[in-house]
């Protein structure tokens, strides 16, 4: 029976994303590295980021790219969290009318394609708050 599977493994939950944060400099990154990529030190927690942020820079990809499989328009752009880390990621708006700098944001898992045997293949987006 077909399923639901993660675009890449460790990216994220349905609640949240999957960063690190140095125990050295105390920076977060994502997605997590068992390097800090601020510092080097190895010194590195994984944590659960904010699933909420503004958003700071966006366009919409209306032409797929190559090997892509899902579906177009999407919007993609830069989410900066909480935490202070810009997060490079997939919008659920591709209207960018509808977007605008600063908007409150929050995390959504979004269906990406469909595999050959009928498995969701899922990622991490983000919508405007209003939406969720």
């Amino acid at each position: 029976m077909p399923g639901v599977r993660p675009v890449h493994e460790g990216l994220f939950t349905p609640e949240h994303l999957i960063g690190g944060r140095c125990d050295a400099c105390r920076r977060h990154h994502f997605p997590a590295a068992t390097t800090c990529p601020y510092c080097g030190s190895t010194a590195v927690t994984e944590v659960a980021l904010s699933d909420t942020g503004t958003l700071w820079a966006w366009t919409a990809v209306t032409a797929p790219p190559p090997g892509y499989r899902g579906e177009v328009p999407f919007g993609f752009g830069v989410v900066e969290l909480p935490e202070g880390l810009r997060v490079i990621t997939r919008l659920g708006e591709s209207d960018l009318s509808r977007l605008s700098f600063g908007q409150a944001m929050k995390l959504d898992i979004a269906p990406l394609h469909e595999e050959d045997d009928g498995t969701a293949v899922v990622t991490y987006s983000f919508v405007p708050s209003e939406c969720a």
